[in-house]
């Protein structure tokens, strides 16, 4: 696996092999196959300055650097704040 990062300020939609499409938000970082760097849309990708190929094994915390937070990406956000339920 290897990971790819969207450089540009706009989000991609990015053809794989299978027919499979990835969609990669400006400046987000995503994981894709070995076969799939090779693929003919990827490279033409690479070779614009649209993506960039990180290499081997390529996360987000490792790509942040130690003791930065990771990014909440799914679910609802932390709220101080508790919501009443049942009958008031």
């Amino acid at each position: 696996m290897q990971g790819i990062r969207n450089t540009t300020n706009a989000p991609l939609r990015i053809s794989l092999p299978g027919g499979k499409v990835l969609h990669l938000g400006p400046g987000k970082i995503a994981q894709i196959d070995d076969k799939a760097t090779e693929h003919a849309a990827v490279q033409r990708l690479v070779a614009a300055g649209s993506i960039e190929i990180l290499g081997e094994g390529a996360r987000t915390e490792s790509i942040a650097g130690p003791g930065t937070a990771a990014e909440q990406t799914h679910g609802r956000s932390k709220s101080p704040f508790r919501r009443r339920q049942g009958e008031r």
